[in-house]
């Protein structure tokens, strides 16, 4: 495997002002010469105008997140990393490669989640290069590899989860968005350490069940929702009729026996658990009537 290394080069403007100054003084001479008329010496001062102008080809610039990577003759000579003009050698082909933060976002995948229910998931990655020599080596183009190797992760963890459990101690994608990210991210960097790539961010950006069966798991989830509230609902009802009951029996106010603690206890539940207005009815004679 190809590590990065470092190789900055010279810095590029003292290089540019001896070019300059060479090609003047090449100039001068090869005017001087012609006067002159001395073939070999305008020959020597030609062929020093065409080498420092071919020296300036070696000339490249380094933006800020940004780096170099320079080969000669196909080999890999290093990396250069730090901003502004360098001079390197002429021979050297320069490769840009971009370090700033990039993301990408996946197209809508259709898969099966662990329950096997068809849904539609995307992603949004955030990921930067972080090894240039194995983004530009390793792998042939490092960003359709990051697409292709995002969307084969996030395939892998839709298959991994429910979209919605029933289970507050199972994770669903859907109710646990933090664990997912972190899983999804993990898993994404694994894939994309090969290629030189450091992932900062996954989380999933879409998320929803197929159109086939949407209305159906909207139903359920609506009857879900519906049974969650009941129970919460006779919870909360039989702890006041406890309560009731307790407080008339520590206050002496009425005593009741077990027919009527029943009957009472059924009035309370019907008010408190129904899900109409009741309507009050006025009992003018006694309890047992």
């Amino acid at each position: 495997m190809i590590r990065e290394r470092s190789r900055n080069g010279l810095p590029g403007l003292p290089v540019v002002l001896v070019i300059v100054l060479g090609v003047l003084v090449s100039i001068w001479m090869l005017i001087m010469n012609i006067r002159s008329e001395s073939p070999l010496e305008i020959v020597v001062a030609a062929v020093s105008i065409a080498v420092l102008m071919f020296l300036t080809g070696g000339l490249f610039m380094v933006n800020p997140n940004e780096a170099k990577v320079l080969q000669l003759f196909g080999e890999y000579k290093g990396t250069a990393k730090e901003q502004g003009l360098r001079w390197a050698n002429p021979f050297y082909t320069k490769k840009k490669v971009s370090l700033r933060i990039r993301n990408f976002e996946s197209s809508h995948l259709k898969v099966n989640d662990i329950d096997g229910n068809p849904i539609e998931i995307a992603a949004v990655v955030v990921w930067k290069v972080f090894e240039t020599a194995e983004a530009v080596f390793e792998v042939d183009d490092y960003e359709h590899y990051v697409k292709v190797q995002s969307e084969s992760a996030l395939r892998n963890l839709a298959t991994s989860y429910a979209y919605d459990a029933h289970d507050d101690a199972q994770a669903s994608l859907r109710g646990h968005t933090g664990a997912v990210a972190d899983h999804l991210k993990r898993e994404v960097n694994e894939r994309l350490s090969k290629a030189g790539v450091e992932v900062i961010e996954a989380r999933i950006s879409h998320l929803a069940y197929a159109p086939e069966i949407a209305a159906a798991m909207l139903q359920r989830q609506q009857a879900g929702a519906i049974i969650a509230a009941r129970q919460r609902i006779v919870e909360g009802a039989v702890g006041m009729v406890e309560m009731a009951l307790d407080m008339l029996s520590k206050k002496s106010i009425i005593t009741l026996d077990e027919d009527r603690k029943a009957a009472m206890v059924s009035n309370l539940l019907v008010v408190l658990c129904g899900d109409r207005n009741t309507q009050p009815v006025i009992n003018t004679g006694t309890i047992y009537q």
